[in-house]
């Protein structure tokens, strides 16, 4: 149960993926963590944020650059590990306390897979809104939108670039923003 109800965590990451399937010995790994607080009373996003993480198990592909515009060069650069990255979140935005929201499931379950192959503790509570479902339900849909389908639905622009977590957590919280309206 989350214990601080004055703001949602939003989160996106982006992970390594390839043009198919993925190569021998390669696993997804999240390269960046998009983050913005939404205040429930106030409405405001704020804090908006992206972490470059270095991949541990996989490398920066070209088509992984082409989705996300991020480059090997970056995640060398500017990269925290996967560890580092958590603590950030439990320390800065209290992840473990609030509850927190991503667009659909893989946010939360490829942060479960990749904390468990490499044995770092889960930096969330248990309170998790899927954003994509619930957006689903509220606008009585009989299926569920990608998140630049919903913006639209919305009539909301889609701010920066697509398939970058720090832009796609702000998008999502506008998201959220409305169904909370």
């Amino acid at each position: 149960m989350a214990k601080k109800l004055d703001k949602i965590l939003v989160v996106d990451v982006e992970a390594t993926c390839w043009d198919g399937l993925n190569p021998s010995g390669m696993e997804n790994d999240i390269i960046e963590i998009g983050i913005c607080l939404l205040d429930v009373h106030t409405r405001e996003i704020t804090d908006n944020r992206g972490i470059i993480v270095k991949p541990e198990r996989s490398d920066v592909s070209a088509f992984c650059t082409e989705l996300t515009t991020i480059t090997p060069e970056m995640v060398a650069e500017q990269g925290i590990s996967f560890k580092e990255a958590c603590n950030i979140l439990k320390k800065d935005y209290l992840s473990q306390s609030r509850a927190w929201a991503s667009f659909g499931a893989y946010d939360q379950k490829q942060f479960q897979r990749q904390c468990t192959a490499l044995n770092v503790g889960y930096p969330f509570g248990p309170s998790h809104i899927n954003v994509k479902t619930l957006f689903a339900l509220k606008n009585k849909l009989g299926h569920e939108q990608g998140m630049a389908g919903a913006l639209a639905l919305l009539d909301i622009p889609l701010e920066g670039t697509h398939h970058r977590g720090v832009d796609d957590a702000k998008n999502i919280a506008k998201i959220l923003e409305r169904i909370l309206g």
